[in-house]
Parts: C-alpha cells; sequence; structure tokens
C-alpha cells in the first residue's frame, strides 16, 4: 500500500462516520475529501514545505473532534447560517493548495460566517475563540468574514487547547472596496498541538486590511496567510513568533499585487531558543499590470541558543516595471554590547537577557490597536521573559 492509499484509508474512515449535513455541506465534503484523495499531506519534496516535516500528523490515528466555538460579535455584525456561497475555495476545490486545505472543507460541519454591512463602523472587536481538549482529536474550525464596502471592524481570532491534538483552521476574509479591517490570531495551544492554519484575505478596491498573527505555543505550527490586492489596496502582515524546547513554526506569506498603486508592508519577528526550528518564506508577487506597486518586506530573527535553527526565505517576483519593492532578512543574538551596558547598571545577566528579549518582542506588541490585547500580550510575554531560570 502506497503512503498516499495509507493516510487516506486512516481518514476515510473519519469521513465516513460524520452526520449527516445540508446539501450545500455534502457537496463541499465530497469535494473536499476527493482534492485530499489526489494531494494527500505535503512531505519535504514540496518546495513550499521542504523545511516542515508533517509526518507526525500524517502517521497519527486522529478521532473526530468538536472545537469550542465562543463568538462575540458586537452589535451591527450579522451571524449566518443559512446556505451560503462561502468563497472561491467551495466553488474551486483545485485550487486548493495543499491536503490540509482539502481535509478543512471535507471535514466541514460548522461554518462562523459573519457579516458587516455596508458603511457599518463596528467599534468593539469581534472576538472568535476555538478551543480544544479531547485528547487525539481532530477540528477543522472554518471562518469566513465578508465586510462590505465602506464597513469598518477589528477581529480576534485565539486558538487555545491542552494535550496532543490537531487544529486544521481556515479563515476566509473579503473586504469590500473602501472597507478598513484590523485582524488579529493568537494561537496559544498546548506543547503537543499542531496547528495548520490558513488565512485568505481578498481586498477590494481602496480596502484597508492588517493582519497581526502571533504564535505562542504548539509542537508543530504552519500559518499560512494570503492576501489579494486590488486597485489602490493597503496591506499589512505582522507577525511574532516564539519557539523552545523542540517547537517548530512556519510561516508563509503571499502578498499578491494584482492590480496597479497597491501598497504593501510586512515585518515578521521570530525568537528561538533551546533546540526549536522556524521557517519565515514571504512571497511578494506583482502582476504585469500592477504598476505603481510599493511593498517593504523585513523578516528579522533573534536566536537564543547555538542549536535553535532558522530558514528565511524573502521572495519578489515582480512582471511590472513601474515599482518600488524591497525586502530583507537579518538572524543574529543578542547584542553583547548591551548585555554589558545592563550588566554595568546592577542587572543580573539573566534579567538583562530577557529584557534585551521581550524588547525585540515589543515592536510588534506596539502595533496592536486593541487596547486590551496589547496589554495581555504585554503580560503575557513579560512573565514569560522574566520566569525563573531552569
Amino acid at each position: 500500500m502506497t503512503a498516499l492509499a495509507e493516510q487516506t484509508g486512516i481518514w476515510l474512515d473519519l469521513y465516513a462516520k460524520q452526520a449527516p449535513g445540508p446539501e450545500w455541506v455534502r457537496a463541499m465534503r465530497e469535494a473536499g475529501f476527493a482534492r485530499f484523495a489526489e494531494l494527500g499531506f505535503p512531505t519535504t519534496h514540496d518546495e513550499e514545505w521542504r523545511f516542515t516535516n508533517v509526518s507526525r500528523i500524517a502517521r497519527t490515528a486522529f478521532r473526530a473532534g468538536a472545537t469550542e466555538v465562543t463568538l462575540r460579535a458586537p452589535k451591527g455584525v450579522e451571524q449566518l447560517g443559512r446556505e451560503l456561497e462561502i468563497g472561491e475555495m467551495r466553488a474551486h476545490p483545485d485550487g486548493l493548495r495543499n491536503g490540509f486545505e482539502a481535509l478543512n472543507m471535507a471535514f466541514t460541519d460548522r461554518v462562523t460566517f459573519l457579516r458587516v454591512p455596508r458603511g457599518a463602523v463596528i467599534e468593539q472587536p469581534i472576538e472568535i475563540g476555538y478551543n480544544v481538549d479531547e485528547a487525539d482529536a481532530a477540528v477543522h474550525p472554518r471562518t469566513v468574514i465578508a465586510v462590505e464596502e465602506n464597513a469598518q471592524c477589528s477581529i480576534v481570532e485565539t486558538y487555545t487547547g491542552a494535550g496532543r491534538y490537531l487544529t486544521n483552521a481556515v479563515t476566509e476574509i473579503a473586504a469590500g472596496a473602501g472597507a478598513v479591517v484590523d485582524h488579529y490570531k493568537v494561537q496559544r495551544e498546548g506543547a503537543e498541538a499542531f496547528h495548520i492554519a490558513a488565512l485568505r484575505a481578498q481586498l477590494g478596491r481602496s480596502a484597508n486590511f492588517s493582519t497581526t498573527s502571533i504564535s505562542l505555543g504548539g509542537a508543530l505550527v504552519r500559518n499560512d496567510v494570503i492576501a489579494v490586492l486590488s486597485e489602490g489596496t493597503e496591506a499589512t502582515l505582522n507577525g511574532l513568533y516564539l519557539a523552545n524546547g523542540t517547537q517548530h513554526v512556519d510561516n508563509h506569506t503571499e502578498i499578491d499585487h494584482a492590480k496597479p498603486h497597491g501598497t504593501s508592508h510586512e515585518m515578521y519577528k521570530g525568537i528561538l531558543d533551546g533546540k526549536s526550528s522556524a521557517v519565515f518564506n514571504g512571497r511578494i508577487l506583482v502582476r504585469k499590470d500592477a504598476q505603481k506597486t510599493d511593498s517593504k518586506q523585513t523578516n528579522k530573527n533573534l536566536v537564543l541558543s547555538d542549536e535553535a535553527v532558522i530558514d528565511t526565505k524573502p521572495e519578489l517576483q515582480i512582471f511590472a516595471d513601474d515599482v518600488r519593492c524591497t525586502h530583507g532578512a537579518t538572524i543574529g543574538q543578542l547584542d553583547a554590547e548591551s548585555l554589558f551596558y545592563l550588566q554595568s547598571r546592577g542587572i543580573g545577566k539573566h534579567d538583562a537577557r530577557n529584557l534585551l528579549t521581550y524588547a525585540f518582542a515589543q515592536d510588534i506588541i506596539d502595533r496592536i490597536k486593541i487596547q486590551a490585547l496589547r496589554e495581555s500580550l504585554e503580560r503575557g510575554l513579560f512573565e514569560k521573559f522574566h520566569e525563573s531560570p531552569r
């Protein structure tokens, strides 16, 4: 039996045991599983997964689990539950990029579908929480948010849990012309959890979109972020990932400048300690007609141990000639002079090290516009970086 057939067989049993759903759900599941049977799980032979080995996930006999969902949708936000078109992934399963996205479609049983009506200004953040407390469970949360023309909102997704399990999440955000959307994703799952997630953002003319990814937990984490820009769109992608022990965190981003006069900014920072590993792969695509594009991408990594490893690969693919695009990546250790300066002022080496690490991360936290979220992360990071040495 081939590895692909073995993988498909494990998941086929779970697929067949699903409770029946509405016709649109059944059609979506069938298309998703057919695509998974074709693709299987990605391997290190796939360029996009060259540094992330998911064999631990592929070989685990997960059972079907349920995600505990908490939703705080402020006044003015519509929660929809009827049959809906939920984006290109339903209509075009061949466009799914990997077996995980196909599995999410195949095991869809509930879609958190929200709509912000045209012109609405939502002052309070839309908060969506996903929690798992079932050992060896596989859950496939799916979130779809439509922000209509000239509407404004902020969105906070959080993922928590304990024990060994798989979260395989897909989030789709469609922002209409002139919409303003601030999106935040905070992943605080347990040290044994697997977390695979894809965020797709389709951005209308002159929309302003920002997303910030904070990865703090998980044994193996993969975050894919794909943003497609229209004419005059402004997009900002920020991220912070912390890895310790034997954690592995992979961030793959793609900013697709499909139309002219688009602007994008990207800043991802990583902190690695112990025997951890991380990947950053950031692609900026400027299509032929996307003249007057302005894009800047930066990835900075702080490596605190000799055994930690980071693979970083910024990419520019430019098919237009009137553009301004820059990218860069750095990998470094704590500055010896700064450490010496702090120690000379009576601060112990451990505390000095933690202060400098905290300052490195603070740059991303300071960009968070939601005060309660920013303060919560500040407290968590401060406690983490000031805990007693082992």
